[in-house]
């Protein structure tokens, strides 16, 4: 494998603090409850059922193109990047990882993330919403912030001294910590998959929050049992 390039994380950080950054300023609204939700809805007012399919939408944009509110539109912005982390993590296990389930484990986080970031960036194009980029959010501070544990406002984002560390391990060094990002990073998932649940108005985008929450609580206790053993 090439020497892992570190200016695609830089632009992931810099996303990553875009997002956090509306998501500060109470774009998510998850203290919101349904009621207050109502007057949120998107679009032409219409339901998902009424929404037809048109040539130049593709399934999944049909599937999520019926009502949406602020919750969903956040939920995607900020799960894109924090997918993305989530497989730099697992690229990193190639040519270091030791342990058999580690590297089954990896091959099933990059086959069920790599297609949720496309369907979720689908989503956001048959709302008319961007992915967060800096040149979609004119006049925002772009330099350095804490990327780790919570410090950028995305639940499990690793900083960028976890993700060097997390590089220069090899074997059961980089296994053991592999395993303990990997639960963090995926806690912080199933805490945001749980508010779109709670918050979220699009069904597709709560249908895939659903999953994030099946799925990824059972890769941790499988992540936890790893532990007990090496």
């Amino acid at each position: 494998m090439s020497t892992h390039n570190p200016a695609p994380r830089q632009r992931l950080r810099r996303r990553i603090a875009l997002v956090s950054a509306v998501a500060a300023s109470g774009l998510l609204l998850a203290a919101c409850g349904s009621d207050d939700m109502d007057g949120m809805e998107h679009g032409s007012g219409s339901s998902a059922s009424a929404t037809s399919a048109t040539p130049t939408r593709s399934a999944d944009e049909n599937r999520a193109a019926g009502t949406f509110n602020d919750a969903d539109v956040m939920f995607a912005q900020m799960m894109i990047p924090h997918h993305e982390q989530a497989l730099e993590m697992a690229e990193l296990a190639y040519g270091r990882a030791g342990d058999t389930e580690i590297k089954s484990l990896v091959t099933d986080i990059e086959k069920a993330q790599d297609p949720e970031i496309q369907t979720m960036k689908s989503w956001l194009k048959s709302w008319g919403k961007p992915a967060s980029t800096e040149k979609d959010m004119p006049g925002m501070d772009h330099g350095s912030s804490d990327m780790g544990h919570g410090g950028s406002g995305m639940s499990g984002m690793m900083s960028e001294e976890d993700m060097q560390k997390l590089e220069a391990a090899k074997g059961t060094a980089f296994d053991r910590m592999f395993a303990q990002m990997m639960i963090e990073h995926h806690e912080g998932a199933i805490a945001m998959a749980k508010d779109e649940q709670k918050n979220g108005r699009n069904a597709t985008a709560k249908k895939l929050a659903a999953d994030v929450v099946e799925s990824q609580s059972a890769e941790v206790q499988k992540f936890k049992k790893i532990l007990d053993r090496i």
